[in-house]
């Protein structure tokens, strides 16, 4: 599926991570999970329109958050199903309050999915292991997050891997995307 994606700009790399330019009117074409070209809106509607979807989206364009503790979220973290929201909150639970839980691998598994819709809600794609515990091995490989052992650069590059998140002006996360896939959008 070809899919160009307009929004009011895109966060390019310059020539190094910490170095970024925003190019307002800029969109991203994504073809299957890759970036097919990356410029001006109307060029790419020119080139790829007759033949591509288009989604627009009202924020900035960038590359992927990378989550540093990655595994600490997940697995040293119980993230509560709203149906236990009575007895234990909304919030995630960790120290004592993780301890005094009987964890089996089920629920193990399930408090790792819900922490990776967290992450992708915040623009998450990429985060640190390693992860021991096999529910949440098997978790993480599902959802289709990179998983790094140490910092990384991101950039967006044409024929680059299409992980990216669209932010908003208050900094609020609308959509994120791993290889093309939108595996969040805000409602």
């Amino acid at each position: 599926m070809l899919t160009i994606h307009r929004v009011r700009a895109v966060r390019l790399v310059v020539d190094h991570p910490s170095e970024t330019r925003t190019e307002p009117g800029y969109a991203v074409v994504v073809e299957g999970s890759r970036f097919g070209a990356i410029g001006p809106y109307e060029e790419l509607l020119a080139e790829y329109g007759e033949r591509a979807r288009i989604r627009e989206w009202d924020g900035v364009l960038t590359p992927g958050r990378y989550e540093p503790d990655g595994a600490t979220y997940l697995e040293a973290t119980y993230h509560p199903d709203p149906r236990e929201a009575a007895e234990l909150g909304s919030e995630p639970l960790t120290g004592e309050a993780l301890a005094a839980l009987e964890l089996t691998d089920a629920r193990w598994g399930a408090s790792a999915r819900r922490g990776l819709q967290r992450l992708f809600a915040k623009g998450t794609t990429v985060l640190t292991g390693p992860f021991t515990r096999p529910a949440v091995v098997a978790a993480v490989s599902r959802s289709g997050i990179r998983e790094a052992s140490g910092p990384r650069p991101r950039a967006l590059i044409p024929t680059g891997v299409a992980d990216f998140a669209v932010f908003a002006e208050n900094g609020d996360c609308l959509v994120t995307a791993l290889d093309g896939r939108l595996v969040h959008r805000r409602r």
